[in-house]
């Protein structure tokens, strides 16, 4: 593993609104359990404003954590990007890597991680998906659900018209996809549903869950919990929200900070987790 440079500190999430985000509590966690004096802040950034931020930062950056609505629009501002990025078309970390007398702009996506982790942490592996929503967390749970061993998803979006990104993305990662409205979202029951929708959105669809094992991953977490998770629950399911994503995705990338690489594991990576769940009022272990 690659040592910190102690001249490149600083590190921020970006986006609109951000003043709600966890992710400084999570990562100053973080960097705190492995002994790291790096700062990492927050700062409003609106679409169209990401290329002069990212032109104004001095040397002493190290890297950046992005959400809506600039996930899209970093790709122009990035000099490599990984697999997953190229795959998606959306990046959520950025790291800046000193080559000779250049800096690199690296990109990174973590949101797929964020998703995979807690699910397997559950042991729980879905022959079929249902994703709400379609923005750019959408492309993730249809990447985080591939990889879970879904062969089946079906998304239900407001807009079907919209749907154009994710059928291809399904195309390339050979999963059969089924789009359908929103409104259409049947009364049956589901045995993994993950729900990309903001904050409340989802409350007033009737998502029943198959069984006990059944496992509803609300992507929300303020205000929480939501209506449709605790229904969810009072019925037996189990089920994750958006900080159990926040904290793995928010490993990734300070795995990609610190290494380079968002899967090299952290220096005593199970403490390091104990301590940002434990920031942000989760238990120790996802135990749902």
């Amino acid at each position: 593993m690659a040592a910190p440079d102690p001249d490149r500190t600083r590190l921020a999430v970006l986006g609109s609104p951000i003043a709600h985000s966890l992710s400084p509590t999570l990562h100053e966690a973080a960097y705190d359990a492995l002994g790291l004096g790096w700062s990492y802040g927050r700062h409003e950034v609106a679409s169209g404003g990401l290329d002069a931020f990212v032109a104004g930062l001095g040397p002493g950056w190290r890297g950046l954590s992005l959400t809506m609505p600039l996930k899209r629009e970093v790709l122009p501002l990035l000099d490599r990007t990984t697999p997953l990025v190229d795959e998606l078309g959306v990046a959520n970390t950025v790291a800046f890597r000193h080559e000779g007398d250049s800096i690199v702009r690296a990109g990174a996506n973590t949101d797929v991680q964020g998703l995979v982790r807690p699910v397997e942490a559950l042991g729980h592996l879905p022959g079929e998906a249902t994703i709400l929503g379609g923005g750019a967390t959408a492309a993730s749970a249809l990447t985080a659900a591939v990889r879970l061993g879904a062969s089946l998803v079906r998304v239900f979006l407001r807009d079907t018209a919209k749907a154009g990104s994710l059928v291809e993305l399904a195309v390339r990662l050979g999963v059969s996809l089924e789009v359908l409205p929103l409104t259409d979202l049947p009364g049956t029951r589901h045995g993994f549903v993950l729900s990309t929708l903001p904050g409340g959105a989802a409350d007033p669809l009737e998502l029943v869950p198959s069984g006990s094992d059944a496992v509803l991953f609300d992507v929300a977490y303020e205000p929480w919990p939501t209506a449709v998770a605790s229904r969810w629950a009072g019925a037996g399911g189990r089920v994750l929200n958006g900080l159990d994503m926040l904290t793995e995705q928010a490993i990734g990338q300070i795995r990609f900070f610190l290494t380079g690489d968002e899967d090299e594991l952290l220096p005593d990576e199970a403490a390091v987790r104990r301590a940002m769940r434990s920031a942000v009022g989760l238990p120790a272990v996802i135990s749902s």
